[in-house]
């Protein structure tokens, strides 16, 4: 029986108001805000309220290298929270929102699929709840507030030509890579070059998914550095007054939004930072009030755990004091095959192609967590193949191994999986960050390059090293590092597959958010703009005769 499409299982779905939603999940009447009848905003003053009780166990969901069959990752993270429900567990699932580049580009989509989403899937996909756009119009403000200041007597003697501060908006568009402004006369501005990011790579995302309260954005904002005086003192938006009225537009942007699955448990959606070019994971205020509320939290990190998870660990975990339990490690046969170098090949090409399996589950080891294997099943695929990824996987270390049914079964296709991931989540763990944040900022690199990557070591541009050495004067070489690089490699080069040795690392460029609090080490010739393909989504995306979405994945 063919499963009708995700889309058409989304609208069909009854859902639940989201106020009953909340009082399962135990919220107060007052903690939440209605975005209509399916959608609400969650108060952090549940923190305060419930600050005594002890956290749950928190899961990651991550993945082997992406590959463009897809592995299920996000379906895969929504059908195990739904099986955890199906074994009793009150669970609840943290996610990223969907970015409109993507979604109208090469991705589709980001609610699951199946019998295993999130819903109400079309809200989800496009405007939501409005936080994307008020991010851009808060970066925005600042770009707007900046170029005023230079025009009207630049009291802070700002240096034009230092200026880092980029513009931001929510759509796939090359053109925009690299701009100039302040053409047509002294009244539009100061001629130089500059360009625009992706939203979900603007540090105000990346602020916003961290804060840990209102009053902690309002002085994240504040740090973020603009560029420098002609004397090579970092200017901030603080310093431009801007970050008063940046945080008045992100004071409800900082709730998280809260839906529901297929199956009603409860779901934060909130922040979008992409994997390859920022921290990947979703907000930090949803998995701090999720891991008061539940029994056990998901929470899905971006791309490979070479991307998100590390940035979780690394970045993430110490910002909010986090300490998670267990990995989720998803894995297709399709995809050992892609590795393997042949989609079609038999049981000798999955062998190859799980050489990128054991790179995996080495690198959740070096975090001192277990792995369970999720084997996402996809209707071609064999019970012997099935069989042969998970041998291949207990015998290279993964604490347990199970396939995961939710796009045909929901809950109940997961409920194997569920069982197993509270298993290893009861086991004790030896979690710890890879790097100390006193390491050098080029040892810290060097670091996640050979312990995450696998590779021989790093190769430091020149404008790498300026930025270094500028960084260290300022004080900001004791900051984290967030590795802007391919997600379809385990190294920096996407034309490296499967598992690449011998290969080194070229770092072209670091970044300063001050204000989220890392440093950005671009790689190879990664791009924080990304651009549509010959055949984007957008074109199969449209209203039916009853003014039904169609088209959208």
């Amino acid at each position: 029986m063919q499963l009708p499409s995700s889309l058409e299982i989304a609208q069909n779905a009854e859902l639940r108001p989201i106020s009953e939603i909340a009082a399962a999940a135990g919220l107060e009447p007052d903690e939440i805000d209605l975005y209509g009848r399916y959608k609400a905003k969650v108060s952090l003053s549940v923190l305060d309220r419930l600050a005594e009780k002890p956290d749950a166990p928190l899961i990651c969901v991550t993945a082997i290298t992406p590959t463009k069959a897809g592995e299920g990752k996000t379906t895969t993270a929504v059908s195990l929270t739904q099986g955890l429900g199906h074994i009793g567990k009150k669970s609840i699932l943290c996610l990223r929102e969907a970015s409109l580049g993507p979604v109208f580009g090469i991705k589709g989509g980001a609610a699951g699929a199946g019998c295993a989403q999130v819903v109400p899937m079309e809200d989800m996909n496009l405007h939501f709840t409005g936080d994307i756009h008020a991010i851009g119009a808060a970066n925005n403000l600042l770009a707007a507030m900046l170029e005023a200041h230079l025009l009207h007597g630049n009291e802070l003697g700002i240096d034009p030509l230092s200026i880092t501060w980029r513009r931001c908006m929510d759509m796939n568009d090359r053109a925009l890579r690299e701009i100039a402004v302040g053409l047509g006369g002294r009244a539009n501005g100061y001629v130089r070059q500059t360009g625009f990011d992706i939203t979900a790579a603007s540090e105000v995302m990346a602020i916003v998914a961290v804060a840990r309260d209102l009053f902690d954005l309002r002085e994240r904002l504040g740090r973020i550095t603009v560029g420098t005086t002609f004397e090579g003192e970092p200017v901030t938006a603080e310093q431009l007054k801007a970050a008063g009225a940046m945080t008045v537009l992100l004071k409800e942007t900082i709730k998280p939004n809260l839906v529901q699955t297929l199956e009603g448990q409860p779901a934060f959606i909130h922040c979008g930072p992409f994997a390859n070019i920022a921290h990947g994971n979703n907000s930090l205020v949803a998995d701090r009030v999720a891991l008061k509320l539940a029994d056990v939290v998901v929470t899905e990190s971006g791309f490979g755990s070479d991307m998100g998870m590390e940035k979780l660990f690394d970045i993430v975990a110490r910002v909010g004091g986090l300490r998670p339990s267990a990995v989720v490690l998803v894995a297709t046969v399709k995809a050992l095959k892609h590795h393997g170098g042949d989609p079609d090949g038999g049981n000798d090409v999955i062998e190859r192609g799980a050489e990128n399996l054991y790179r995996h589950l080495g690198i959740i080891r070096e975090f001192g967590l277990k792995a369970v294997v999720a084997v996402n099943r996809f209707p071609g695929d064999s019970d012997d193949e099935i069989e042969l990824v998970r041998e291949l996987s207990l015998a290279h270390g993964a604490y347990a191994v199970e396939t995961s049914e939710g796009v045909a079964r929901g809950g109940e296709g997961a409920a194997g999986l569920a069982e197993a991931v509270m298993a290893a989540a009861n086991e004790p763990n030896d979690f710890a960050p890879l790097y100390e944040l006193d390491e050098p900022i080029a040892q810290k690199i060097e670091t996640i390059a050979k312990r995450v990557y696998g590779a021989d070591g790093i190769f430091l541009l020149k404008t790498a090293k300026d930025k270094i050495a500028q960084y260290e004067a300022v004080g900001f070489d004791k900051l984290p590092i967030c590795m802007a690089k391919t997600h379809l490699s385990l190294s920096h080069d996407a034309a490296l597959e499967n598992a690449p040795t011998g290969f080194t690392v070229t770092v072209r460029d670091i970044r300063a958010y001050t204000g989220a609090g890392w440093l950005v080490a671009l790689l190879g010739d990664m791009q924080t703009m990304p651009g549509l393909g010959r055949t984007p989504a957008a074109m199969n995306v449209d209203i039916d005769e009853q003014g039904r979405t169609v088209g959208l994945f």
